[in-house]
C-alpha cells in the first residue's frame, strides 16, 4: 500500500503544519523507527481553529469533522518532518481527547474522525492502532479535539 497515494485519492487538503504554541517539540524521531507526534488541535488549512465544545456548541457529526481534521494536522506535521507519508509502516497509539459538556459520553465516536481517516490512508491493518478516547472539561483555545500518536516507520 502507498499512503501518499492513498491520501492524494482522498482529495483532501492538508493545512499547514502546526507551530508548537509552548515548550515542546511537535514530533520525536526515536531510533529511526518511532514518532512520537505531540498533541495537535484543529488547525485548518487557513491556518485558523475550530473551537467548540461538544454538546454545548458543536453537534457530534461537527466534533468527529474537528477529529478528522486533527489527523489531517498530523498528517501534516508527518510530512513537513518525514517528507512523505510513505516512511509510515503503521499506526501504533491513538489519544483522543474530547472537549465536550459533562453529560456527552461518545467520545469514541468523535474520535473515530481522525482514526478512519488513518485507516483510509494506511488500511486498516496498518492504519488503526490502540486508542484511548477521553473526555475534558477544556482544552487548549477552546479546540472541541486534541490527538496525539505514536506512528513505527520503515
Amino acid at each position: 500500500m502507498n499512503p501518499e497515494h492513498s491520501f492524494s485519492q482522498l482529495k483532501l487538503e492538508l493545512p499547514p503544519a502546526p507551530k508548537p504554541l509552548g515548550v515542546y517539540k511537535p514530533c520525536l524521531l526515536v531510533d529511526e523507527r518511532w514518532l512520537y507526534v505531540s498533541g495537535h488541535g484543529t488547525v485548518q488549512s487557513d491556518g485558523s481553529l475550530i473551537k467548540g465544545r461538544i454538546g454545548a456548541d458543536l453537534t457530534m457529526e461537527e466534533g468527529k469533522l474537528a477529529a478528522r481534521q486533527v489527523g489531517l494536522a498530523i498528517l501534516a506535521t508527518i510530512k513537513e518532518n518525514l517528507g512523505t507519508l510513505n516512511r509510515v509502516k503503521r499506526v501504533v497509539k491513538v489519544l483522543g481527547m474530547v472537549n465536550c459538556t459533562a453529560d456527552f459520553e461518545r467520545h469514541p465516536y468523535i474520535i473515530n474522525g481522525c482514526s478512519e481517516l488513518f485507516a483510509a490512508v494506511w488500511g486498516e491493518d496498518n492504519g488503526i492502532g490502540v486508542r484511548s478516547a477521553v473526555g475534558m472539561g477544556s482544552l487548549p483555545d477552546n479546540i472541541p479535539v486534541e490527538i496525539e500518536a505514536l506512528f513505527e516507520l520503515v
